[in-house]
């Protein structure tokens, strides 16, 4: 389960592109905690605070206690040149309720998949699973195994034993997360072979 995160924020009294760029001069991140039929709570955070909370790299499945309010990262934006964090969003969640969070995919058992084995190369589709849990049981990683998984096989949610407690967000169909594939090389030796074929099929006729 991911580890429960703390930011400490102070409220925003002004708001707009002046009052943002402000805030960031002095090492703010402007940011809103929102839902719940609230009001909107305008705010601004540490940056380095932030940045190390994003380092951890489940920030999005985390819950993040704001000022002593249970929230749920929904949204950052992020500088297009510097790459800086430049405004959160956070929804506003009780203690147990049913959330919808990206959940990271790890992959095992790369050595029990005869693809890869013969030099296939896995393709990932989905780097992370939409699912639906707990707040307070949000699975850190969801953990796959490769076995068995031969070159042209695909792996779909159908077959992943998904963390006690949580349901795939999508289930209106059958979605691949990998597939092996052949390598480039190995397809272009195979398709000369095949060439070379034809061609001596032709010239025997």
């Amino acid at each position: 389960m991911s580890d429960q995160l703390t930011l400490a924020a102070e409220t925003r009294d002004r708001v707009g592109k002046g009052a943002s760029r402000a805030l960031r001069r002095d090492g703010r991140v402007p940011a809103v905690i929102y839902g719940q039929n609230k009001e909107p709570t305008s705010i601004h955070l540490e940056e380095k605070a932030l940045v190390k909370a994003l380092g951890t790299g489940h920030f999005m499945n985390t819950v993040v206690m704001v000022n002593g309010e249970r929230t749920l990262p929904k949204d950052v934006h992020f500088h297009p040149v510097t790459d800086r964090p430049v405004h959160v969003d956070f929804l506003r969640i009780s203690a147990h309720a049913t959330v919808t969070v990206a959940v990271p995919v790890v992959f095992i058992d790369e050595e029990e998949a005869p693809g890869l084995k013969k030099g296939g190369v896995l393709n990932v589709v989905r780097h992370e699973l939409e699912l639906v849990c707990d707040a307070a049981e949000i699975p850190s990683e969801v953990t796959i195994s490769l076995k068995g998984l031969d070159v042209g096989d695909s792996l779909h949610i159908s077959a992943v034993t998904l963390p006690q407690g949580t349901q795939s967000a999508i289930d209106d169909r059958d979605y691949t997360i990998a597939t092996v594939v052949a390598p480039s090389a190995l397809k272009s030796s195979e398709g000369a072979a095949e060439d070379a074929g034809e061609a001596a099929g032709t010239a025997s006729e």
